[in-house]
């Protein structure tokens, strides 16, 4: 049997295999953790609205208000959850996802990151199967519970990730796959956008609909995992031969199958590691406000149909995600072709990704009611944020390969933070939808773009640190030891 495996699939490069399934892993973990977003406004009771219009409010078009009429079906039950409440059960999800960060990139990098990554998502998967019975029981409470611990199932998705990028991506190649590995965010969030959208419109079961497609999914992606994927190239029994060799001798300088242990305080005292942790703060500040409230603000405040807040609320993920595939493949031709430095290169995606979404963004919260300019705004804005995948997101790779799982436990849990917060704030500062409820938030969002940015770029490093290097540690720590008796003597 295995023989047979070898033969049928030795001739496909494994490192872009798990690329293919490490993409699909994060295109789940997002569509699960994002199709509530766009749910939740078909799960609660709307206040009725009228036609007319002010300076802080949009018209409902006609033919919308009639689409939305039909979208609620009668078996579908409704809950009367007011903005804060709404709030606290899309930021719950964070409560538990920042929780597992640390302990995911630890457990990945001693044990592999393939068992942590698949059970993960097969359990976020059966708790999302699970939503529409437990909210029927639980109401708001059961939901945030439930969303806590979809939270902790996933929080282990990235540092698992990462430390199985450390033992399959060569240096030359790290923009390419960790961009197509990463961007399942984006298409994740495409995904559960516009489908949710189609399955509101037209499901006959109503809301409860779209999370039994998108744990199903999750469930049939665990089953291939299993078989195709697994933790470094040794591990992988149909892997070339050939393959084997290249990965071995691009990746043995900096990559060691057993590093000691954690040089926790290297990490933490590392500025570059710190510049790092910062733009994922900033980035993370933006990138919830959109997936967690683009589909409220298109509902509420310009007042499209379900249907069409689900396929205008995917579009800027879908033109981000072209734009992170079309930028990583030039920031490695760049690095390779020494046109720019790595860090360099990881400035400037970084930079495009931050000042461009910042500009748009607020540009969209000016043009009112102008819908077809504010979602051309939300899309351009979007678009540039692709940079970040082949700017600051594989950073972590370059810094510690050998840390990478930690590193990125730390960096990424820690941006975490604001997806707690981001939806709690826009719960508190658009009780009434209003367009300069909405404007406020948009400001924030730009300053903090901004300033994270700034950070990033006076103190990031695209080169290998040197607590990455074994022997480094080692030397420290015999040295370390080596003074112990002289105090005890003393």
């Amino acid at each position: 049997m295995l023989s047979t495996w070898k033969l049928c699939c030795g001739r496909l490069q494994q490192r872009w295999v798990f690329a293919i399934m490490g993409f699909l892993a994060l295109l789940n973990a997002y569509a699960m953790r994002v199709c509530l977003s766009i749910t939740i406004t078909e799960m609660v009771q709307q206040e009725s609205t009228s036609n007319h219009t002010d300076s802080n409010s949009c018209p409902i078009i006609e033919e919308d208000q009639v689409h939305t009429n039909q979208t609620r079906p009668s078996g579908a039950k409704l809950y009367d959850w007011d903005t804060i409440t709404q709030g606290a059960i899309l930021s719950s999800f964070y409560w538990g996802y920042i929780v597992t960060h640390i302990p995911g990139g630890l457990l990945s990098e001693k044990f592999g990151g393939k068992q942590l990554l698949g059970l993960g998502i097969l359990a976020t998967a059966v708790f999302t199967i699970l939503t529409p019975v437990v909210v029927e029981y639980g109401d708001a409470t059961g939901m945030i519970i439930l969303r806590v611990m979809m939270g902790l199932c996933e929080g282990t998705t990235f540092p698992a990730l990462n430390a199985m990028l450390a033992q399959w991506t060569p240096p030359e190649e790290r923009s390419k796959i960790g961009s197509l590995v990463f961007a399942g965010a984006q298409l994740g969030t495409v995904f559960a956008n516009s489908l949710s959208g189609v399955i509101l419109h037209y499901s006959s079961m109503g809301w409860p609909a779209v999370f039994y497609v998108f744990g199903g999914v999750g469930v049939l992606w665990f089953i291939v995992w299993l078989f195709t994927c697994y933790n470094d190239p040794n591990s992988h029994p149909f892997i070339s031969e050939r393959e084997k060799a290249f990965l071995k001798e691009r990746m043995s300088a900096h990559t060691h199958e057993k590093p000691p242990s954690v040089p926790w305080r290297h990490i933490l005292t590392s500025v570059p590691v710190w510049a790092l942790i910062t733009a994922q703060i900033g980035h993370d500040w933006g990138f919830f406000t959109l997936i967690n409230d683009l589909p409220k603000y298109m509902s509420s405040v310009l007042k499209y149909s379900i249907k069409s807040n689900g396929l205008l609320s995917a579009l800027p993920y879908l033109t981000m995600w072209i734009c992170s595939v079309i930028t990583s493949w030039l920031a490695d031709w760049m690095i390779t072709t020494n046109l720019m430095s790595r860090t360099n290169v990881r400035k400037l995606g970084t930079t495009i990704a931050s000042l461009g979404p910042a500009t748009f963004i607020i540009g969209a919260s000016y043009a009112g009611c102008d819908r077809t300019v504010v979602v051309v705004l939300f899309i351009i804005g979007a678009t540039l944020m692709g940079t970040f995948y082949p700017g600051m997101k594989v950073n972590a790779l370059d810094l510690s390969p050998n840390y990478s799982g930690t590193l990125m436990a730390v960096v990424n849990g820690l941006g975490a933070l604001s997806g707690i917060i981001t939806p709690y704030i826009v719960g508190v500062l658009t009780p009434h939808d209003g367009l300069h409820e909405w404007r406020l938030v948009f400001w924030i969002v730009f300053a903090v773009f901004i300033v994270t940015n700034i950070v990033f770029v006076l103190y990031a490093d695209g080169e290998v640190q040197y607590w990455n290097d074994p022997e480094f540690l080692c030397k420290e720590r015999e040295e370390k030891r080596g003074k112990v008796p002289m105090y005890v003597i003393r």
